[in-house]
């Protein structure tokens, strides 16, 4: 045990349980902003570890500032991306480009995937509320349950949203594990692909089920948008203003191409053991153009100057500075996490507790997961949940050998997915937008399919650990 963590003792330990008690009390049951409580928490916690009130303030001030330089510039390039991709229709384009090639039988697989693609530039809110007219319209053409298509366009949003960069939450979380940002959008993907097929089982099954129960129980039938002949017929006319497909996807895969081609240049020249190939021109670039900061800033570019072509410059403008106002709470939040995390390495208590879990038997991965689902279930926030559980988790893993901290990073996210209820605001726009009222219905509608993604997806993610960890 290092100097650091041998000064720390069990007392240190009931400080932080205290001051995590603390900041979910604050964050549910006072005015107080999680921002707030997060810096709170970090306060109790390094003054109970026998830290000097100006080093608590130190480890605060530098952690803040070190996580946010690492992908605070990149949450802000995505949500301003994102902001275009919503007000230019490009979402709509990519929804409707997605149903025509997948064809008639498969409009739940047309809205998964749909939700899988455009939420990992874009809030799932906005963009279910976008989406969601093509859901009903589509339901009302193909016999199809409404709650059905709109289950598994929800579905598709989320688990993007949990799971994939450049969506603030696994950016955040990216960021306090100090990882590889190609790596976390490689692995998002793939642990949360599997879940697409379960969310899309329950959603066949239960989706007829719960609008029947809901008309039994209530008399009343689910609002219809009307038919999907008109909605075609409206479309077309709404094609000819919108952007081409190739278009519409450019602003989100030039970033992702970039950045996973950075990270497989960056792999190769380490697995080389070759260090004179890190000063070669196209490694060098493929460094510089595969940075997060400059892919991301590329694809705003591409945005900006693809689909926003019809807007003036100060109409522009003001758009972008509305998706970076969206951002301000999540760099905030992030930054405040990172702060906790850092005050919990400087003190030692991120090692004392590290070495302590280290001869528990069960995998080291699962204390991330563990606290991002326990703080999902007490306040509602995603995003919170991810952060806060990178943030307590990141140092005491620190001190586990052979622990994966891309899987780790993932596992704070997977976590934020499980059973979205009233605390949670993407819970009530679901569930208004489709009509439903009763609150057993809308946790058949919502609750159940999310636990269902951080189920499959947490299998996923410790199958992964098992190989690859």
């Amino acid at each position: 045990m290092n100097a650091a963590a041998s000064a720390v003792g069990p007392g240190a330990v009931v400080g932080l349980v205290l001051g995590i008690l603390l900041l979910i009390f604050l964050v549910l049951r006072t005015k107080v902003h999680a921002i707030v409580a997060l810096v709170i928490a970090a306060s109790i916690a390094g003054l109970s570890a026998g830290m000097a009130p100006n080093a608590v303030v130190r480890s605060i001030t530098t952690g803040f500032g070190a996580t946010l330089s690492t992908i605070g510039l990149v949450i802000g390039f995505g949500v301003m991306m994102g902001r275009i991709l919503e007000i230019s229709g490009a979402a709509e384009r990519l929804a409707i480009s997605l149903v025509r090639w997948l064809g008639e039988k498969k409009e739940e697989w047309a809205m998964m995937a749909t939700g899988y693609i455009v939420s990992i530039p874009i809030f799932c809110d906005s963009a279910f509320v976008i989406l969601n007219p093509l859901a009903r319209a589509l339901a009302r053409s193909s016999g199809r349950s409404v709650l059905t298509l709109g289950i598994a366009l929800a579905g598709g949003l989320m688990l993007t949203h949990h799971a994939v960069p450049p969506t603030p939450g696994p950016l955040g979380a990216a960021g306090i594990f100090n990882i590889d940002i190609g790596l976390m959008i490689f692995w998002g993907v793939v642990l949360t692909l599997p879940a697409t097929f379960t969310i899309i089982l329950y959603a066949r099954a239960m989706g007829p089920k719960i609008e029947a129960m809901i008309e039994r129980e209530t008399g009343e039938a689910l609002p219809s948008s009307g038919a999907f002949e008109q909605f075609k017929q409206e479309a077309a006319l709404r094609e000819k203003s919108l952007p081409p497909l190739w278009l519409s996807m450019l602003p989100i895969l030039v970033p992702i191409v970039l950045i996973f081609i950075n990270t497989v240049v960056a792999g190769y020249v380490t697995a080389s053991g070759n260090n004179a190939l890190s000063t070669h021109p196209l490694v060098q670039i493929s460094a510089f153009i595969g940075n997060p900061v400059i892919a991301v800033g590329l694809g705003v570019l591409i945005a900006v100057y693809g689909l926003a072509g019809n807007l003036g410059r100060q109409e522009t403008i003001a758009e972008l500075e509305k998706g970076v106002e969206s951002a301000g709470i999540i760099l905030l939040v992030t930054g405040a996490g990172g702060a906790l995390g850092a005050v919990l390495r400087d003190s030692g208590m991120g090692t004392y507790i590290g070495q302590w879990v280290s001869t528990l038997p069960l995998p080291a991965v699962l204390i991330p997961f563990v606290i991002s689902s326990l703080v999902r279930l007490i306040q509602g926030s995603g995003t919170v949940a991810m952060i806060t559980g990178a943030s307590i988790s990141a140092p005491i893993l620190a001190q586990i050998p052979d622990v994966n901290m891309v899987f780790a990073a993932q596992a704070a996210c997977i976590g934020s997915m499980v059973f979205g209820y009233f605390n949670d605001s993407y819970f009530w726009v679901i569930n208004r937008i489709l009509g439903v009222k009763n609150a057993k219905h809308q946790m058949l509608t919502w609750s159940i399919p999310t636990t269902i993604g951080w189920a499959t997806s947490l299998i996923a993610l410790l199958i992964a650990n098992a190989i690859f960890g």
